[in-house]
């Protein structure tokens, strides 16, 4: 079964001096005149045959703004940062400079007590690959940024450290086409 699935990253909810593991605040003003701004090249989005976000505010307002009314999807939710959830990298840096270190180094690491990076990647692969979606259909994602790296990483079959160097800012879209286990990358 051939199928699209395009993944959206969610407007902004903080300043990037202020991003959060495991976010879950609403967009921000500049977020929402963003998507505001975007909603006539991103209104072709509504006709995907299903539609999904993560479970974070920030997605689920951006699917509202752009008329999606997604589904929320667990699989979906960023990456799970146990005890380091709420703060940023610089405070989690101060306090445990060797656990970033190590969780930087190791895709197999989780020394923040949640899923380790290798986890991740898998959980939101095996999303892909079980779309319920009908051969030839399109389904759509609004995403944590984290998630659509993620994706990347996982139909590229790219090994776990390319994720640190991606960069997936607000409302930048992923299309990959084809089935489960062999997609393609769509650039648009």
């Amino acid at each position: 079964m051939h199928v699209r699935l395009t993944l959206l990253a969610a407007a902004r909810s903080s300043s990037l001096l202020d991003v959060r593991f495991d976010d879950d605040r609403p967009l921000d003003a500049a977020g929402w005149h963003e998507v505001l701004r975007r909603v006539p090249s991103l209104s072709h989005l509504a006709a995907a045959e299903l539609r999904y976000c993560s479970p974070s505010a920030r997605c689920r307002e951006t699917g509202s703004v752009l008329g999606l009314t997604p589904l929320a999807q667990p699989a979906l939710r960023d990456c799970d940062m146990g005890r380091w959830r709420g703060r940023t990298l610089q405070e989690v840096t101060a306090c445990e400079p060797q656990a970033v270190d190590l969780w930087l180094s190791d895709p197999r690491a989780a020394p923040h007590g949640g899923e380790s990076l290798l986890t991740f990647i898998q959980r939101v692969g095996g999303w892909i690959d079980t779309r319920p979606v009908s051969d030839g259909g399109w389904a759509v994602g609004i995403t944590e940024p984290s998630v659509l790296r993620a994706a990347l990483c996982y139909v590229l079959k790219a090994p776990p450290h390319a994720y640190w160097h991606i960069d997936a800012r607000p409302l930048t879209a992923l299309t990959v086409t084809g089935c489960s286990g062999q997609w393609h990358l769509s650039l648009e």
